[in-house]
């Protein structure tokens, strides 16, 4: 088993920042794909960024060049620079690991997966 508990998450203004930290224990060798995903209540959940073998970041198109995702592995927690926020990035934040042959937040994270409890981000214009 691997948990993953977030946190970080707040209210702030738009173009203000915040950092979202995941930490990972237990199995954590089990996963070699880390990402970050959003959902708003009634939406369907979206990916935004993973974190690869190798530190291979990858990122959605709306939030590239304003979101950084990056691992500390001594401490086994992911991390999610969100600058210059937008009200549109107001959602609840996820957490997910898994093993994947291609790291990508695409693809089939239902089953197989770790999930964290989430974390509130609320961005006011």
């Amino acid at each position: 088993q691997v948990r993953l508990v977030e946190s970080g998450g707040g209210s702030v203004q738009a173009g203000g920042s915040l950092r979202l930290s995941c930490a990972a224990s237990g199995n954590t060798d089990r996963t070699n794909c880390m990402a970050w995903f959003r959902q708003v209540a009634g939406k369907e959940r979206e990916g935004i960024a993973t974190f690869g073998p190798g530190g291979a970041a990858r990122y959605r198109d709306s939030v590239k060049g304003r979101f950084t995702i990056s691992k500390d592995n001594a401490r086994n927690t992911l991390y999610l620079q969100m600058n210059n926020l937008k009200p549109e990035d107001t959602a609840m934040y996820y957490c997910a690991a898994a093993w994947k042959v291609v790291c990508s937040y695409g693809g089939n994270w239902n089953s197989g997966s770790y999930w964290g409890q989430g974390t509130q981000v609320t961005v006011s214009s």
